[in-house]
């Protein structure tokens, strides 16, 4: 199968994508990376008229995470407290993708690292390989699936507990990437 960018309309592309990913012509990802503190992500909270409830806080370092997603929810993460860079994202492709056996499609934000004149020089490269870098349209994070593994690790996974310490957060985000199709799971229907 070949795969022609330029002449295909971008929304209609994403939608045949899905199509071929379903019947293994080609393997789709989603790709991009998410921080974790110990200040903790919570949207809102109810609490009794005039009761106090309070939330340990506290300034932290970052635990960050970049991940590749498949649409069927196969997670592959790299976990690190050091900033995540163009170089990173490079590195992990490459492991993630030592070889490909179908063309692959890599979805990402156009996020600077994601962006960077070194990531471009590797598309490609990646593209001679069969991997296929697809930068979607500013301000949609809706179109990366893997922006709802993040959204639900930070408000509905992560409990009150794993803000307690630093440990006690890398054990808790480590958990559910390690646990992650089993026994969290997203129904991306």
């Amino acid at each position: 199968m070949r795969l022609t960018l330029k002449s295909t309309p971008r929304s209609s592309l994403r939608w045949r994508w899905k199509r071929f990913d379903e019947t293994g012509e080609l393997a789709l990802y989603y790709l991009d990376q998410a921080g974790f503190s110990l200040t903790p992500s919570v949207p809102y909270g109810w609490q009794p008229v005039g009761e106090t409830l309070a939330i340990p806080s506290q300034r932290s370092q970052q635990l960050n995470v970049l991940g590749l997603m498949s649409r069927a929810g196969d997670l592959e993460s790299y976990v690190s407290e050091q900033s995540i860079n163009s170089d990173v994202v490079i590195a992990c492709i490459d492991a993630f993708f030592p070889a490909v056996d179908k063309p692959t499609v890599v979805v990402m934000d156009k996020a600077p690292i994601h962006t960077s004149r070194a990531m471009h020089a590797k598309a490609e490269e990646w593209k001679q390989r069969g991997i296929h870098i697809f930068e979607l349209p500013s301000y949609s994070p809706e179109l990366n699936l893997i922006e709802i593994l993040w959204r639900f690790m930070k408000y509905q996974w992560l409990e009150i507990e794993a803000y307690q310490s630093w440990q006690s957060l890398v054990n808790s985000v480590e958990e559910i990437l390690k646990n992650f199709g089993k026994d969290y799971v997203i129904n991306f229907a």
